[in-house]
């Protein structure tokens, strides 16, 4: 009886047989160890190939800088400014003609709209993919799977296109791994952060978007050993994703226990628990079994609720607010980046620039979201990159190129309005993340990308007219930035809360704790 004695006192919580995930975590594994740390950093790597995938095409589809005339004697003595003006026989680019689609296909003048046919196209193809991986990723893939999918067919996909006949097959191949790599921000995004203890979790979320900066930084280091050939870019990138694939995701990345429980099968989600802990130098209780939040009968009825979720008041209220919020910042998100080569300034180092203010912006981020509350540090980033926008028509204009520091101070101002709306990106994931529960969570998640990429969609329009209008670009994305922040404060804050298992669970807590605040203000 005294050895029985001793060890009740020493695990008082071998009794309590029952716990949800969160209580398993918080209790047992701790709120970020080192196998939650292995799990987030395994699965992030992911963005690296999602980053390549997504801008590959400021560089393939850029327009080259500078051309020459082949032919001086047609050439004549006049100064020509646009090559708009000259026959095509008498002049060809300076870099070739198969440095980009846009030189090898001759998408220029009054062809220049179908230059931005394929980015546009491929943010069309990520909204209908993220709907659908959102389905697989909830459903019947669950999120492993549905990211090991999404990686196979993004390594395919750009395979092929390097092998484009003309921009219409390039056209369709880029809509096919925009669908294709819809998936990859979903998964890594929920199934990192599921299995984080609630001190954590913002944090995570934040700094799995580190692994996208480089992704994006990778990109202009290779297309400059790339830059006499489009096709190689896509060829070098294709390897990337299946290599990750077969060799680190399918055999040491960990199924979300969270989904394993929605889907009832709870013993593997305790296995997968199990193991955390076992690497995290602790242990669970041998009589310990994992529940729902909520009641079983509710989980059954709610773990396809989709129905639910998009006929309550109270959620397509959330739902329109997060997809107006993420279509803005799509628009500008994107469109700063892409219309970087409006900026008059060496494409190369400014994509570099561009790249290297969004590992700063990860990491000022994940600090200040510890601190700050989701809305008032979104509205913060999105006012701050909405003025600097406004602020880069002033130094726009064909007519400074001879003036090195304008152009200098230009790309200045557009960095860091590319660092603060990177964090707002960032900042909306994570909030959206928190405003719904488990069983709907990554169905809205993809709803709020497939806002993000209808944004995306319009920005390549916006940097084809930049091409002659420079202020045009600019003046709309810090407009638009700006809007997206006052949109924001009609959301509910959500910091430090927990995360909710079904809608109806969801429903009730808040409305309790909404009772509470009210007897408190009351006294």
């Amino acid at each position: 009886m005294d050895e029985e004695a001793r060890m009740v006192l020493k695990k008082p919580n071998d009794f309590r047989k029952r716990l949800t995930v969160d209580e398993a975590v918080e209790e047992f594994l701790g709120s970020f160890g080192i196998s939650q740390f292995l799990q987030v950093f395994l699965v992030s790597l992911a963005r690296v190939f999602d980053a390549q995938a997504t801008l590959i095409t400021i560089f393939t589809d850029a327009q080259p800088q500078s051309w020459k005339c082949i032919a001086p004697e047609k050439c004549g003595h006049t100064s020509y400014t646009s090559v708009c003006e000259l026959k095509p026989e008498i002049w060809e680019w300076s870099v070739g003609n198969t440095s980009s689609t846009i030189a090898e296909w001759e998408l220029i003048c009054d062809r220049r709209f179908l230059a931005a046919l394929p980015t546009s196209v491929f943010f069309l193809g990520s909204l209908f993919g993220s709907a659908v991986f959102g389905y697989l990723a909830d459903g019947v893939l669950g999120r492993k799977k549905s990211l090991l999918l999404s990686c196979l067919l993004t390594s395919t996909t750009i395979f092929l296109t390097s092998l484009s006949p003309n921009i219409f097959v390039y056209t369709f191949l880029r809509f096919a791994t925009g669908f294709s790599r819809a998936g990859i921000g979903i998964c890594c995004l929920v199934l990192s952060t599921e299995a984080i203890g609630r001190k954590w979790r913002g944090q995570v979320a934040q700094y799995g978007f580190f692994f996208f900066a480089i992704g994006f930084l990778s990109i202009p280091l290779a297309a400059y050993h790339a830059k006499t050939c489009w096709r190689n870019l896509y060829t070098i990138f294709s390897f990337f994703p299946v290599f990750y694939s077969i060799f680190l995701l399918a055999p040491f990345v960990s199924e979300s226990p969270r989904w394993l429980l929605v889907q009832g099968r709870s013993e593997e989600a305790l296995d997968v628990l199990k193991r955390y802990a076992k690497l995290n130098g602790n242990e669970l209780p041998e009589n310990l079994t994992i529940k729902s939040s909520f009641a079983d009968d509710d989980y059954t009825r709610e773990s396809s609720s989709i129905y639910e979720l998009l006929t309550t008041k109270w959620t397509v209220r959330r739902l329109v607010l997060v997809m107006i919020t993420g279509y803005g910042v799509g628009l500008v998100y994107f469109g700063i980046q892409f219309n970087v080569e409006n900026l008059d300034f060496n494409l190369y180092l400014s994509v570099a620039i561009n790249a290297m203010m969004e590992i700063p912006a990860v990491f000022i981020g994940g600090f200040l979201i510890s601190i700050t509350n989701r809305r008032e540090l979104f509205a913060s980033s999105v006012f701050l990159a909405g003025f600097s926008c406004i602020l880069c028509t002033i130094f726009s204009g064909k007519g400074n190129k001879n003036h090195f520091w304008v152009h200098f101070v230009q790309l200045t101002v557009e960095a860091f309005g590319f660092m603060a709306i990177s964090n707002a990106y960032n900042v909306l994931y994570v909030h959206c993340v928190e405003l719904f529960p488990t069983n709907v969570r990554n169905f809205t998640v993809s709803l709020l990308r497939q806002a993000l990429m209808l944004g995306a969609s319009i920005s390549p329009l916006l940097v084809v007219f930049g091409r002659s209008w420079p202020f045009i670009s600019f003046l709309t994305f810090g407009l638009v930035s700006i809007v997206s922040g006052f949109v924001i404060f009609w959301l509910p804050e959500t910091r430090n809360s927990p995360l909710f298992e079904t809608l109806k669970q969801q429903q009730e807590e808040e409305e309790k704790m909404a009772f509470e605040f009210d007897q408190l203000e009351g006294k």
